[in-house]
C-alpha cells in the first residue's frame, strides 16, 4: 500500500497547475537572488561564514544570550513567558486572550504559530483569528496550509486565487492581480482597526538591547504590532543575535537570501509597549519564548538547523521541492509539518520525531545546492544524511554508546564487489558500459520494480534510466581548449594607466574621504526610486511650497502629521493657512501622512522612523500616501551607520522604511499597495550649495 507521502508526492507530479507555479518560483527567486547578492558591500562567502559563526556562537552560549536578552526585555517592559511545548505557549496565548475578553485576533506569518496551531486553539475557544499575510489570508480562505516559508500560496495560479475571492469575499470575477490585492485590503482594513489582539512572529531577538525585529514587506506586520491594544510576539528560543552590529549581518543577508531584497519594505524593532502621551502603539506586548524541542535539538547531531533564519532559500534551490512543493512533506500517518524543504525534513525530524518525519530527509537527491543557497552557510546534506543515519534527537556521537548497525545482507555482499571493480580503471569502465545497457532495459518497468522496504532503493525512489555514455567522456567533450596564457607584467606604480603616486592606497583613502553629502544623497535617490518611491530635493524654504504641490496634485485636503516640532519651522501652520487640516491622531479616511525621519541609510534607500510622543506610527502607516521629510545631513552611508544612533535604542519602537508596501504573494507578480502606503514620496531637504536635484 502507498504511504500518504508517495500518495501526495504522486499527487503533486501529476499537477501540472502546480509544476508551472514551483518552476516559475524558483527560477525567479534563483535570478533574484543572484542581482541581490551582486550588491553586497563584501564577498558573499566571507560573510557567509561570518553569519555562521555568530549563529554557532549564540547557539552555543544560549542560556546566557537568553538571560541577557530576558533581562533587557523585561527592562524595556515587555511581559515575558517561557514555554517549554506547543501546549503551553497554546495555554499562555488562550489565558492573555481570556484575560482581555478578546473576539479579534490579527495575526502576521509567524512559523511559529503554524508549529504550534494557534488557529486552531484560539477558533476552538470561539475566537476568531485572521491571517493578514496575504498570501497566508488566501490559504486560510482556502481551508489550506501554507506551502512555502514565505510565499504561502506559491502553488497557487492567478485564477485559483480570483475563483477563492469570488467565492469568499463576493469579488466579481477577474485575474487581474492588483485587482485582487485591492479587494484583500480593503477586507483586512476594519479587521487591523477592531482586533482586540495582534499576534507576531518574530525574526531576531537583540541579546544586547531587548529588541523583538520584525520583517514584512506589505506593512501587515507594522499593523498588528501598532493598531491593537494587545500585542502577542511568537519567538522561538533560538532567534537570538548578540548585537546590533550582528543584526546588521543578518539584514544583509535575509532579505537577499528570501526575496532578493536589499532590505525588505518594514524592519521594525519593537523595544517597548506604547509610552506616556503616545497616540498609537500596542498598550501591552507579550512575548512568549518557545522551546517545543529546541533545547533537545541542540544537544543532538542536528544543532546545526538552529542557526536556520527562516529565509527559504533552500526551499527554491532543492529540485525536490521544486517538484513536489510544500503541501508533499507529510509524515508517515499523513501528518503535515509546517517546515517543508531541506530544512524542514531536518527540523521536523529532530522537534517532532524521527518516527512519524524521519523519511522526509530522503526526499533530497543531496545535491548540495540547499548548502550554496543558505545564507548561514548551514551543511544541510550533512545534516539530511545523520537524520537518515537515525541520529534525530540523539545525543553527540561523541557522547552516546555506538549501536549495532543493521546492514542488509545485499549491501554487505554488494560493497566488496564494488570496492574491488573500482579499484581497477577498466573494471570500473566496464562495469559503467554495463550498468547502462542492462539499466536502460530496466528503467521502463520502474514502477513494477519494487525491491523489500528494507532495501530502501525501489522502495523510495523509481530506477532511474542511466546515460547511454559514462559522464567523464561527456565532460572531455564539453571542455573547450584554452589558449596559451601569456604571461603579465605585475601592475605597480608607474605601469601604464596607474597614478605615479608616492602612496597610492593613501591617494585613494583620500578620494574616499573627499565623497560630500551630495554623493550619498544622489545614491539614496537612485535606490529610493528603484524601489518605487518618489525622491524631490529642495531647500528649507521650500518645502511647504513642495508639499502643498503634492497634496494638490492627490486632492487632498487633510493629513495627519507629527507635531511642529519634529518638522521643518512654520511647515503645519503654513499648510493650515492653505486650507490643510491637520490632526495627530489615527483616522482610516486620513489618505495622506506627513511625517519628519530620523536618519536614512543610503545603500537601501532606507528611512529611519521612530516612533514616540508627537511621532505617530501610524502616520507612515496608515494612509495610502507617505510624505516623508528628510535633511541631506542626516543620510548616512549604510545601515549600520543608523543602527547606533541614541533614538534607534530609545524609542519605543522604529520602523526602517524602503518604499512602498508591495506583495507578490499571486503568482509572484510584484503589486505595489497592500496595507500600507501605495506611494512614499520623500522630500529632502539640504542648504543651497549643495541643491542640485
Amino acid at each position: 500500500m502507498t504511504d500518504p507521502f508517495h500518495a501526495h508526492i504522486r499527487a503533486a507530479l501529476a499537477d501540472a497547475s502546480l509544476q508551472a507555479a514551483l518552476d516559475g518560483n524558483a527560477e525567479r527567486r534563483r535570478s533574484a537572488r543572484q542581482v541581490a547578492y551582486a550588491s553586497l558591500p563584501e564577498d558573499l562567502q566571507t560573510l557567509r561564514q561570518r553569519a555562521h559563526a555568530v549563529r554557532a556562537e549564540t547557539i552555543a552560549h544560549l542560556d546566557r544570550y537568553l538571560e541577557q536578552f530576558e533581562s533587557q526585555a523585561l527592562r524595556n517592559g515587555l511581559i515575558v513567558h517561557h514555554a517549554a511545548s506547543g501546549e503551553q505557549a497554546v495555554a499562555i496565548v488562550l489565558e492573555i486572550a481570556r484575560q482581555r475578553q478578546a473576539r479579534l485576533v490579527a495575526k502576521s506569518k509567524t512559523m511559529v504559530g503554524e508549529e504550534i496551531e494557534i488557529n486552531h486553539a484560539l477558533e476552538a475557544a470561539g475566537i476568531q483569528v485572521v491571517e493578514t499575510d496575504l498570501g497566508e489570508y488566501i490559504v486560510q480562505l482556502r481551508g489550506e496550509r501554507p506551502a512555502h516559508i514565505l510565499t504561502p500560496a506559491v502553488h497557487l495560479r492567478r485564477s485559483d486565487v480570483a475563483r477563492t475571492f469570488e467565492q469568499k469575499l463576493g469579488m466579481p470575477y477577474t485575474e487581474d492581480i492588483p485587482t485582487m490585492t485591492a479587494v484583500a485590503r480593503r477586507a483586512l482594513r476594519q479587521t487591523f482597526l477592531d482586533a482586540d489582539i495582534g499576534i507576531s512572529g518574530v525574526n531576531f531577538g537583540v541579546a544586547e538591547t531587548g529588541a523583538l525585529v520584525t520583517i514584512t514587506n506589505e506593512g501587515n506586520g507594522r499593523m498588528v504590532t501598532t493598531l491593537p491594544p494587545v500585542h502577542i510576539a511568537l519567538m522561538g528560543m533560538e532567534r537570538l543575535v548578540p548585537t546590533l552590529d550582528d543584526l546588521d549581518l543578518m539584514l544583509s543577508l535575509l532579505p537577499r537570501s528570501g526575496t532578493g531584497q536589499k532590505l525588505s519594505v518594514y524592519t521594525s524593532l519593537v523595544h517597548s509597549p506604547r509610552r506616556k502621551d503616545e497616540v498609537d502603539g500596542a498598550l501591552e506586548r507579550h512575548l512568549i519564548l518557545l522551546d517545543n524541542g529546541r533545547e533537545r535539538l541542540r544537544h543532538s547531531p542536528l544543532v546545526e538547523a538552529l542557526y536556520c533564519v527562516r529565509c527559504g532559500a533552500c526551499l527554491n534551490a532543492c529540485p525536490v521541492f521544486r517538484e513536489i512543493g510544500g503541501h508533499g512533506y507529510v509524515g508517515v500517518t499523513g501528518k503535515s509539518t509546517p517546515y517543508p524543504g531541506p530544512i524542514g525534513s531536518v527540523i521536523s525530524a529532530g522537534l517532532f520525531g524521527s518516527p512519524e518525519f524521519g523519511g522526509l530527509a530522503r526526499a533530497s537527491s543531496l545535491c548540495g545546492a540547499c548548502k550554496e543557497a543558505c545564507p548561514m552557510d548551514i551543511d544541510l546534506p550533512e545534516m539530511l544524511l545523520r537524520v537518515r543515519a537515525g541520529m534525530a534527537g540523539a545525543v553527540p556521537p561523541r557522547a552516546a554508546k555506538a549501536a549495532p548497525v543493521q546492514v542488509p545482507a545485499a549491501l554487505q555482499a554488494g560493497l566488496p564487489l564494488y570496492t574491488w571493480m573500482a579499484r581497477s580503471a577498466w573494471r570500473f569502465h566496464l562495469a559503467q558500459r554495463l550498468a547502462s545497457f542492462f539499466g536502460r532495459l530496466m528503467a521502463p518497468f520502474s514502477p513494477w520494480l519494487r525491491l523489500p522496504a528494507a532495501s530502501g532503493w525501489g522502495y523510495r525512489r523509481d530506477f532511474p534510466r542511466p546515460a547511454s555514455r559514462p559522464f567523464r567522456e561527456r565532460w572531455a567533450e564539453l571542455q573547450p581548449t584554452q589558449p596559451p596564457v601569456t604571461p603579465q607584467a605585475p601592475v605597480t606604480e608607474g605601469s601604464p594607466g596607474v597614478p605615479d603616486v608616492p602612496n597610492l592606497a593613501a591617494a585613494l583613502a583620500a578620494v574616499s574621504e573627499q565623497a560630500d553629502q551630495r554623493a550619498l544623497v544622489q545614491r539614496f535617490k537612485d535606490e529610493l526610486i528603484a524601489l518605487g518611491g518618489t525622491f524631490t530635493l529642495c531647500t528649507l524654504d521650500q518645502a511647504a511650497g513642495r508639499v502643498l504641490s503634492v497634496l494638490d496634485e492627490l486632492g487632498a485636503g487633510e493629513i495627519q502629521a507629527w507635531d511642529a516640532q519634529f518638522l521643518p519651522p512654520d511647515l503645519l501652520a503654513t499648510l493650515a493657512r492653505n486650507g490643510i487640516r491637520i490632526q495627530g491622531e489615527p483616522d482610516p479616511a486620513i489618505h495622506v501622512g506627513l511625517t519628519g525621519v530620523l536618519a536614512a541609510a543610503a545603500a537601501t534607500g532606507t528611512l529611519v522612523m521612530p516612533g514616540g510622543q508627537g511621532r505617530p506610527l501610524t502616520a507612515s502607516l496608515l494612509p495610502e500616501v507617505h510624505i516623508a521629510l528628510l535633511s541631506a545631513a542626516d543620510i548616512r552611508p549604510a545601515l549600520r551607520d543608523v543602527l547606533h544612533l541614541p533614538q534607534v535604542r530609545q524609542a519605543a519602537v522604529v520602523s526602517l522604511i524602503s518604499g512602498p508596501s508591495r506583495t507578490a504573494d499571486i503568482e509572484l507578480t510584484l503589486t505595489i499597495g497592500v496595507h500600507g502606503p501605495r506611494r512614499v514620496h520623500v522630500i529632502c531637504l539640504c542648504d543651497e550649495d549643495h541643491c542640485q536635484d
